[in-house]
Order: structure tokens, then C-alpha cells, then sequence
């Protein structure tokens, strides 16, 4: 029973499910037959929209029994084709419908170009959509299938399809069992078998396919992981898959670390290592940012990935870093802190991030440098804990000198005893700062006055001299401690600043390496700030223009999320949704948005740049096209009007035989006219990106007679050489044949005299190579491009037979049908005009897309 969804009634969008095979044959659509016959056994309405069955017997035996929709008939390049009938399907709306094999190409004349288009509509129409596809018709993927099989995937489908859909099911099979499925006929017909097992179904091309597949499904699992996890506010790391965390300071150390990290994640397929650099705000003793740099690359050339956070504490910023990553395994390398420095500082921070790290591994590994730091920095920021530790000392530090004086005040006189209370008030202010220190002075003063000035214990000062020392030493230590701690500060803002830098710099060379600026831009500032998303929107219309989103959503409970908004120009704003944003990052955070400006306003240029360029293009060819009416259609316009004019006098009586020669030689070069006239409005419509190429196969001995008759001399001493040797080629034939008499009259021009123009051909993977050959004096390498613009005509000393376009046309033309034309020497001296064309497919490959009979060109 069909669904009751009439327009205007409210609908859930269909579900998609897509069984996704590791290479053709595996059984994806058997696969999809069976779901559809279990759905139609437990009372669901299915109905099969479109089935390639390729001559299986076994799968055209699961379709009986499932309801058939009659396909559409349409019509392209005088043959018949099926196609799904969409406004059927969307007609009868059922529950569920098949669509087999997803990424295949349209016959023009229905509404959307690609079979995938076809499903989204009618997932949108509210009806379940059960479909196949082969893992090397993916998009991000379909490079790399072609480095591995040799063969172009012309008929892809975007990830993004794939990856929306509801459930994806692998279809695996092992290389051995699939060759042998193969073997026995269950995939390609008898004739066909052995050419398969030899190119396409080889064992190496199938198991590489079948690791492609596996890691494409496996990131798809990781992505439903992470969003399980998300919604369900779980923080604790699934060791699902392994993810090595390697923490860098910048030190010499660091790519010891990266080493072993890389080993660590190597140890299991599919390891991921991500290098982490914790910018303190106040800045990272020894941290370089050349240092940095070099491991960043190491990072990446290891195929790991480089981030850089901001955080007071290290351990907790390297933490959170960890788990917001599900990282399964931390590096860190040993401190470089001598023993004398753990003595006076306590745990560093590698201990620190060990005792915090809770379910994930920490190794600390030993390197040359460890043990051989200097003694810490005394300016820093003070920490709420070195506050309070700030004034206990200056309560206490006086207090204890005074204990240790007492003893000796019969052998030290004043000065001493000043002088040393002085000290402890320093030390005080470097670790608690100004307002510590003055505590610890007052204090100092007063002990010094009741313990080592006569009178001892009152408070009564007996001589002037001892009340203007203890003035001095009041004086001086106040003065002491301040510029300590103002000494501190100008530190800690040096440092802040310089972090800042580092971050913007390791920013700026992260954009400049990326294809694609702003979203590099909006994870850089999400990880620096360590915020859970930033999204940039257009601030006249709230419409996302990119964002960045952290892996996992989960917070830790009672923590404060805010979202800070910046502008971004005139046009945008930023908005970043996380902790709350202290005030010093802000000026950070505003740089942030000044790049992000410039990345916009780049994009902006570029599509500019891009719409300018075809209306520039075609304002160049517009100008060869006048120049090419001079140099190529006056030799057969002259012959024409000399041949009638010549009729036409009332001087001269022609006998019949004369009559019929003039009048053979009017139409002969009127019909040369009317090519080349079709040609070069061919040009004109294609750099308008509106022509469109008739590619066929092509046979070169077939073509290179009729470019021949075309010369001006169709007796020249051209020699064809293996051209029946090679397969043939996907061109349009007339453009083809304009190259190549081109290029042939071009050589004859420059040959020397007596000596053939050679034509050769061979065949090298998916290419035809083209080569015409003369033995004139050559071309030097400084002129070899510009025998390719127009007007230009090395080494003529007239224009009588042209204004030089040909081989500027040749080029182009080349270009148009997929090829090349380049220029090399001949041995021995000569020219070799190498044109490169693309050889023919293979019709009887079954992954052939249906643009291989035609390919619209647009610039």
C-alpha cells in the first residue's frame, strides 16, 4: 500500500541506507535485493526504482517477487538508453525504494545531472532510499584509485552523500575469492574475464581497494563514536583506536620525541600522532619558534598533525588537549631541570601531567638533554598559590632571620643585621611580590628595632644614628621590593607578548601552507583558545560561513560556557562558544579576526579574479579568430572567386572539360572554407564555454589522409609511420585534423629541402603520443613558447602565406580535447612537434561513465 504523502502534508525525510562495496562484484546489489526481500517479508512497501543486474542469474533471481517500476526511454546521440524513472517513483511513493549504483551519470534531458541528485530528492520526498556504490567512485578517494588501478573514475558521487547516510554497510570480500568469483563467470562474461584478472581484479588493485574501503567505514565509525559521546556527556577516553599525543616545548629534545612517537602510533594500523605545543600566557622558558618550526614539519612529513593551545597550567592545557582527542597515549620527554631546580621548584610538569593523567598512558622519555636546564625564571606572574605562599613568607621569613640572629647579635653590629633582613625582604618580594614585601618590611622593621637597636626588646630608639639606619632600611627595602616586582611584571608582559607572536606566527604559516585559508584560520583560533566551536558568520543575514567544532562536547560539570562575538570587517562576525575569555587574550583574539577579515576578503578577489578570466580569455581568442580569417581562409576564398570569376568572363570561352576543372576547384575550396569557417566559430563558441566537443573514437591512419588533403600541397613528402599500431584516441575528429594540418604545414615550411616530414605515433598508458617530424634548423629553447602565440612566425621574412596563428590555434585546440602540443628537438637536428592526445577507453570496462561520449569544456 502506497503512503498517503500528498503535497502539503508534513513528512520525515527518508532514510538512506547504502551498502558501499570494496570493488566491483562483491555482491553489493545481491546484498540490497535481500534487505529489500526481508523489508517486503515483514510488510513493507518496496518497490525497486532502478536495478543493474549485469546478467547474474542469481541476483535476477531476488527481484522476483519485488514490484518493478517501469524505467524512462531516452534518446542521446541517435541510441536508446534506460534510465530511472523518477516522477514514477515520486508518483507511486512507497516505503521503500532500490536505486542501484549510485554515482552513475544521467542521459541528458531529465532533471538532474547525477543519480545521487535523483536520491536526494527523493529522500527529501519522505521515502527510504536503499542504494550501492563502489568505494573508487568516491570523491576524496578517486585520485588515489586511479595512482593504484591506471583507469580514471569519471562517474564519482561527493563524500558528504555517502557520509549523511542513516547507515552504511560495508560489502567485503577477500581479493582470492573475488578473482575466483570472477573466474568462474559470476561478474563479467566468459570473454571478458581474462582481461580483467589481468589489469583491473589484480591481487595487488583488490586488496589496496578493499584498505581503502575498510579506513573510509572506519573514519565513518569514529564519527558516530564521537557523537555518541558528545550527546551523551561522556569525557573518559574509549580506546577505540590508538592516538599518540607527543608534547613539544621547542627544546632540542623534541624530535627525539617525535620519533618515538611516530613508532608508538605505528605499532597498530591506523595510529594517528598529533604534536601539541603548550604557549604559557606566560611565556615558555627555552621555547623557539625555529625550533618549533622544524618539528612542525617532521610532525607532518611523519603524516602527523601540528596544534598549538594556550594555558597557564601545562599538564591541565596538555590534559584537556589529550582527551578532547580521545588520545589513547601521551609523550612527554624528561625534565631538563637540573637536581638543584627540582629541589627548589618541586614536581615539574611532567610529573605533574602523570599523576592527573588518569586512564591515559604517559611514557617519559629519557633524551640527552635531560637534566641540563637552567635554574627557573624568578619574574613570573604570580599564581593565587604563590600569592598566599607570598605573604606567609612575609610573615615568616622575618621572623626566622630574627631567631637566627639573636645568637650572634653580640658579634655582628647593625649593618649586618639590616643587611640581611634586607635580603630576606627581596626574597620575599620575588616570590610574593610588592605588597608581600612590604609586609615582610614592616615586620623587618620592627624586629630589627625591638631585638638588634639599644635599647633592646622596647621599641625605643636611643640614638639619632640607629633611627635613620632603621628609616634607611624602611626605606630601601620598600624601594628594593617594588622595583622587584614591577621588574617581574615587565617579564611577565614580555613573555605574554611574546607567546602571543609565537601563536600568530605558527597561525600565519598554517594558513600560508593551506589550500583553503579560512577554515585553517577557525581551527587554529578554536585549539589556541580552547574553545568547543567558532563559527563565522555573515552579520547581514546570521548565515554560517564556515565554523570549526571540537571533536567531543563534552564538558566538565560546572563549567561556564559564554559565547564571545567579534566582528569581522563590515560583513561578518566571530563567534566563539566556550570557556570564558580572559581580557588579555582579547588583543590575541583580535588578530585572530583581522586574519580572518584578509582570508575573506582573499575568497572575495578570487571568485572576481576567476569570473575575469573567461571573459579575458575570450577576448584573446577573439583577436586570433580576426587574425586567423587572414592566415587560413584566404588560400581557398582566393581559389573560389579566381575559379568563378574566371566563369564569369565573357573574354575567355572554357570547354566543357575546363568548365567541369574550375567548377571541381570552386567547390573544393568552398568546402574547405565551410570547415575551416566551422572550426574557428567552434573556437569562438568554446571560449565562450559554450561548445561542446563530439568526442568519439578516433583511428589516426583514418584521420592523417584527410588532414594531408587539406595542405596546400597535398603531394608533399609527408611519411606516415606506425600509426595502425596504435590504439585509437578520443578527439573530435575535424578539430584533430585541423592540429595535424597545421602542424604538418608548419614543418613543411621549415624542412629541409628533399627531406619527408615524418609522423609517428605510440602508445603509452592512457595516452597517444603524436610526433611530426622535420629536419629544419630548429627551434632554441628561449622561443619555443612564443611559436605558440599569435603573430608569430620565427624565422619567415614575409607574411605572404599567413599572419602566424596556426600553431597558436593547434594548441588550443589541443588543449580543448583533453591533449597537449609541446615542442622537442629531433636527433640530429630538427624540430619534433609532440602532440599528446588521450587514448580511447576500454568500452567493455563496466566502471566507463557515460561522459566518455562527450565532455562540455568550459573556461
Amino acid at each position: 500500500m502506497a503512503r498517503d504523502l500528498t503535497p502539503g502534508t508534513t513528512h520525515r525525510r527518508g532514510r538512506l541506507r547504502v551498502y558501499l562495496g570494496s570493488a566491483p562484484g562483491v555482491g553489493k546489489t545481491y546484498r540490497m535485493l535481500d534487505e529489500a526481500q526481508r523489508r517486503q517479508a515483514r510488510g513493507a512497501d518496496v518497490v525497486v526504482g532502478y536495478i543493474e543486474c549485469h546478467g547474474r542469474r542469481f541476483t535476477e533471481g531476488l527481484v522476483d517477487g519485488l514490484e518493478v517500476l517501469p524505467r524512462a526511454r531516452r534518446t542521446y546521440r541517435d541510441a536508446e538508453f534506460d534510465e530511472m524513472d523518477l516522477d514514477a517513483v515520486l508518483e507511486r511513493r512507497p516505503a521503500v525504494v532500490l536505486v542501484d549504483e549510485l554515482a552513475h551519470t544521467n542521459i541528458p534531458g531529465g532533471r538532474h545531472a547525477k543519480r545521487w541528485q535523483d536520491v536526494e530528492e527523493l529522500l527529501a520526498a519522505g521515502i527510504d532510499v536503499i542504494t550501492t556504490v563502489n568505494v573508487q567512485h568516491l570523491e576524496s578517494l578517486n585520485d588515489v584509485v586511479e595512482k593504484i588501478t591506471g583507469i580514471p573514475q569519471r562517474e564519482t558521487v561527493p563524500d558528504e552523500v555517502v557520509r549523511r547516510a542513516d547507515q552504511i554497510e560495508l560489502v567485503d570480500m577477500a581479493p582470492q575469492a573475488l578473482r575466483r568469483r570472477m573466474a568462474h563467470g559470476n561478474i563479467y562474461r566468459a570473454e571478458k574475464v581474462d582481461a580483467a584478472l589481468s589489469n583491473y581484479f589484480r591481487v595487488g588493485n583488490l586488496t589496496a581497494l578493499r584498505e581503502l574501503a575498510l579506513l573510509w567505514v572506519a573514519g565513518r565509525v569514529d564519527e558516530g563514536l564521537r557523537d555518541y559521546r558528545a550527546s551523551h556527556n561522556i569525557d573518559r577516553v574509549w580506546e577505540t583506536r590508538e592516538r599518540v599525543v607527543v608534547a613539544l616545548t621547542g627544546g632540542p629534545e623534541g624530535e627525539t620525541l617525535i620519533r618515538r612517537a611516530a613508532r608508538i602510533a605505528d605499532r597498530t594500523a591506523g595510529g594517528d600522532l598529533l604534536a601539541v605545543h603548550v604557549t604559557r600566557s606566560d611565556g615558555l622558558a627555552g621555547a623557539s619558534s625555529g625550533a618549533l618550526a622544524q618539528q612542525r614539519q617532521l610532525v607532518e612529513t611523519l603524516g602527523g598533525s601540528y596544534h598549538v593551545v594556550v594555558g597557564d597550567d601545562i599538564p591541565t592545557a596538555l590534559l584537556a588537549f589529550a582527551r578532547a582527542h580521545d588520545a589513547t597515549q601521551l609523550v612527554l620527554g624528561t625534565s631538563r631541570r637540573g637536581r638543584l631546580n627540582r629541589f627548589l621548584t618541586g614536581p615539574g610538569n611532567g610529573q605533574t601531567t602523570v599523576d592527573a593523567s588518569e586512564d591515559i598512558d604517559v611514557h617519559m622519555v629519557t633524551h640527552e638533554f635531560g637534566g641540563r636546564g637552567r635554574l627557573p625564571s624568578l619574574g613570573r606572574r604570580h599564581s593565587r598559590r604563590r600569592t598566599v605562599a607570598g605573604f606567609a613568607s612575609g610573615l615568616i621569613v622575618p621572623l626566622l632571620l630574627t631567631a637566627v640572629l639573636s645568637p650572634f647579635r653580640a658579634g655582628l653590629n647593625l649593618t649586618t643585621d639590616a643587611l640581611i633582613f634586607q635580603l630576606g625582604v627581596v626574597a620575599v618580594a620575588l616570590l610574593g611580590g610588592a605588597v608581600s614585601a612590604l609586609v615582610a618590611s614592616v615586620i623587618a622593621s620592627a624586629l630589627l628595632n625591638y631585638f638588634f637597636i639599644p635599647p633592646l626588646h622596647t621599641f625605643t630608639i636611643g640614638e639619632t644614628n640607629n633611627l635613620v639606619a632603621l628609616i634607611v632600611f624602611a626605606t630601601v627595602a620598600l624601594a628594593v621590593s617594588t622595583v622587584v616586582d614591577h621588574a617581574g611584571r615587565l617579564t611577565t608582559r614580555a613573555a605574554r607578548a611574546t607567546a602571543e607572536a609565537e601563536t600568530l606566527s605558527t597561525l600565519a604559516g598554517s594558513v600560508l601552507r593551506g589550500a583553503d585559508a579560512l577554515p585553517a584560520l577557525l581551527e587554529k583560533c578554536r585549539t589556541a583558545f580552547g574553545m568547543d566551536s567558532v563559527v563565522l558568520l555573515d552579520s547581514a543575514t546570521a548565515e554560517t560561513i564556515a565554523r570549526s567544532d571540537a571533536e567531543t562536547g563534552g564538558d566538565a560539570e560546572g563549567s561556564e560556557r559564554e559565547a564571545t562575538e567579534v566582528p569581522v570587517g563590515e560583513r561578518a562576525v566571530l563567534v566563539l562558544t566556550g570557556r570564558r575569555l580572559p581580557a588579555a587574550d582579547q588583543r590575541v583574539l583580535t588578530a585572530f579576526a583581522a586574519h580572518v577579515a584578509a582570508a575573506l576578503e582573499r575568497d572575495r578577489l578570487a571568485v572576481v579574479a576567476a569570473e575575469v578570466e573567461p571573459i579575458k580569455a575570450a577576448d584573446r581568442m577573439r583577436t586570433a579568430l580576426l587574425a586567423a580569417v587572414s592566415h587560413d581562409l584566404r588560400t581557398p576564398l582566393a581559389a573560389a572567386l579566381a575559379s568563378v570569376g574566371s566563369l564569369r568572363s565573357p573574354d575567355v570561352e572554357f570547354s566543357p572539360e575546363d568548365q567541369a576543372e574550375l567548377l571541381a576547384m570552386a567547390d573544393e575550396s568552398l568546402v574547405k572554407l565551410t570547415r575551416l569557417v566551422d572550426n574557428l566559430l567552434d573556437m569562438s563558441r568554446l571560449q565562450a564555454g559554450a561548445l561542446t566537443l563530439h568526442l568519439a573514437e578516433t583511428h589516426l591512419d583514418e584521420i592523417l589522409p584527410r588532414a594531408m588533403d587539406s595542405l596546400p600541397d597535398p603531394y608533399a613528402p609527408v611519411q606516415p609511420l606506425d600509426l595502425d599500431t596504435v590504439p585509437a584516441v578520443l578527439v573530435d575528429p575535424p578539430l584533430l585534423e585541423r592540429v595535424l594540418a597545421n602542424v604538418i604545414t608548419n614543418a613543411l615550411r621549415h624542412n629541409a629541402p628533399g627531406a619527408p616530414v615524418l609522423v609517428t605515433a605510440s602508445h603509452h598508458a592512457e595516452r597517444v603520443e603524436i610526433r611530426v617530424v622535420d629536419r629544419g634548423p630548429g627551434i632554441a629553447p628561449e622561443d619555443r613558447d612564443r611559436v605558440f602565440l599569435p603573430f608569430q612566425r620565427l624565422g619567415d621574412t614575409d607574411n605572404t602565406t599567413g599572419v602566424g596563428l596556426g600553431l597558436a590555434l593547434s594548441r588550443g585546440l589541443a588543449e580543448a580535447m583533453g591533449g597537449s602540443l609541446e615542442v622537442e628537438d629531433t636527433p640530429g637536428g630538427g624540430t619534433t612537434m609532440l602532440l599528446t592526445l588521450p587514448a580511447a577507453p576500454d568500452h567493455d570496462n563496466a566502471e566507463a561513465g557515460l561522459d566518455v561520449a562527450e565532455r562540455s569544456i568550459e573556461r
